[in-house]
């Protein structure tokens, strides 16, 4: 494991890779004994410092809910980041590109607790349970470290992940408001136009066989860390397609059927 000074340079090295939309050598390479836990406390040490700079957590968000990519990572289980305030736009934004270094889009499912939600014993029905409504999500990805090494081409590995936050830079909200009981949350639809042209498509079944496992998974999770999912938080819970890469001047749409759509422009 790595020691509490390492956590806290690579933190602060997260923190100027962002700063200057330039992406650090990637931290599997530097320090290849770095286990998923040493991740975890650089992501954490990585919100400490927005925080400290006025960020506001408001929720968070859980990724790699892919049987696909937690194999390819070599991982059974997912991981997850934080959503800070200053991540979240509104339906219809024009979203600045050159805050990002390389944005990808998903899309998910958001949920919006409005009770506390903990762990350890969390089921889907209990996350169901505690969540006022169901809206419309796009997660807007990036990337502050490296994802090929240009010496080597070796590709990042969940470490690399995980410390950079999970991937996640943005989310875009709609103001869609669904009930849990309103609809069946496993057989969801989305397609995700690109510019005039779908691009990718997929189901709200394919994270973890409900999107609301997710939300169980992360209650779990973070219970196991004496972390609490709180009232009013959103919890992303994990896209349905594969990351679509974005370019500055791009319109994404991303349509849900019947419960409407929502949309960014990459300005």
């Amino acid at each position: 494991m790595i020691d509490a000074a390492t956590v806290a340079d690579l933190a602060d090295r997260l923190h100027e890779a962002e700063r200057t939309r330039t992406p650090m050598r990637q931290l599997s390479l530097e320090h290849p004994d770095m286990t998923v836990d040493d991740a975890y406390a650089v992501q954490r040490a990585w919100v400490e410092r927005k925080l400290a700079e006025g960020r506001r957590l408001i929720g968070h968000k859980v990724g790699l809910t892919s049987t696909v990519m937690q194999q390819s990572l070599g991982i059974d289980e997912p991981d997850h980041g934080a959503l800070l305030d200053d991540m979240r736009f509104d339906d219809g934004a024009d979203v600045p590109f050159d805050r990002f270094i390389k944005p990808r889009i998903e899309i998910e499912l958001a949920f919006v607790l409005d009770r506390d939600l903990r762990g350890e014993d969390c089921t889907a029905e209990d996350a169901l349970a505690a969540t006022a409504y169901v809206t419309p999500a796009m997660e807007i990805l990036d990337a502050r470290v490296q994802m090929s090494d240009p010496e080597t081409g070796h590709l990042r590995t969940i470490v690399d992940t995980v410390s950079d936050n999970a991937a996640d830079a943005g989310v875009v909200l709609g103001d869609l408001r669904i009930k849990p009981d309103e609809i069946d949350l496993r057989w969801v639809p989305g397609l995700l136009v690109q510019n005039g042209t779908i691009v990718e498509s997929g189901v709200s079944a394919a994270v973890l066989d409900h999107p609301a496992n997710a939300v169980a998974w992360l209650a779990n999770r973070l219970g196991s860390l004496g972390v609490t999912l709180e009232a009013g938080q959103v919890v992303l819970a994990g896209s349905f397609i594969r990351a679509v890469p974005v370019a500055k001047g791009d319109m994404l749409r991303a349509d849900y059927g019947g419960i409407g759509s929502i949309g960014c422009t990459f300005a």
